[in-house]
């Protein structure tokens, strides 16, 4: 990945020493190397220029003697783009200008990749089965798995619980049978399935 490499406050302060010209086939970054007091940076592509890279910021501070690292994205072209950097510090005391040029990417072989006939047809569904025969399908299920016994024998719990209920009539007691009950069902209805 090619570096558009900038020194800052070399010579003087705010002082910009850039390359006259860059040449990129995609993304990159803008180092910007302060060699003095810390300062305030701005970027800016030309409209042209602009049309194809981008920056996240175009206002960027460097810390004295230190490097920042600007990521510039790019679209993909198809044929060059040119225009010009601008590079402003000291808050427009000084500006300079990089020419940039964007070039297509190069092309990567494409590998061509062999797919089995089968791959191109749907998945076979097994077929759909009528709610009837499922019912059926369920409750024979539940007779083989030896569950008749353990349902009969949930049947005959719930209705004492209904029964002791009726007899001692409390709050507490219905609340018990109805969580009884929630229990009883939802045990059924993992057995069914």
């Amino acid at each position: 990945m090619p570096t558009l490499d900038v020194e800052l406050n070399g010579e003087a302060v705010h002082d910009i020493d850039a390359p006259d010209s860059f040449v990129t086939d995609g993304p990159f970054p803008v180092v910007l190397e302060n060699s003095g007091r810390s300062t305030h940076v701005h970027l800016h592509f030309d409209d042209d220029l602009d049309r194809a890279a981008a920056l996240d910021d175009g206002n960027h501070f460097v810390a004295d003697e230190a490097t920042r690292r600007v990521h510039v994205s790019t679209a993909d072209v198809d044929e060059p783009v040119r225009g010009k950097l601008k590079i402003v510090t000291g808050y427009g005391s000084n500006t300079a200008y990089v020419d940039v040029r964007i070039d297509p990417s190069p092309e990567t072989p494409s590998e061509s990749v062999a797919v089995d006939e089968t791959f191109s047809a749907p998945p076979e569904r097994p077929p759909e089965i009528p709610p009837g025969q499922r019912a059926v399908n369920a409750l024979d299920r539940l007779v083989r798995s030896g569950g008749v016994a353990g349902a009969v024998f949930g049947l005959v719990a719930v209705g004492a619980a209904v029964a002791v209920a009726v007899a001692v009539d409390s709050a507490l007691v219905w609340l018990a049978v109805g969580l009884a009950l929630m229990i009883a069902f939802g045990a059924a209805l993992l057995a069914v399935t």
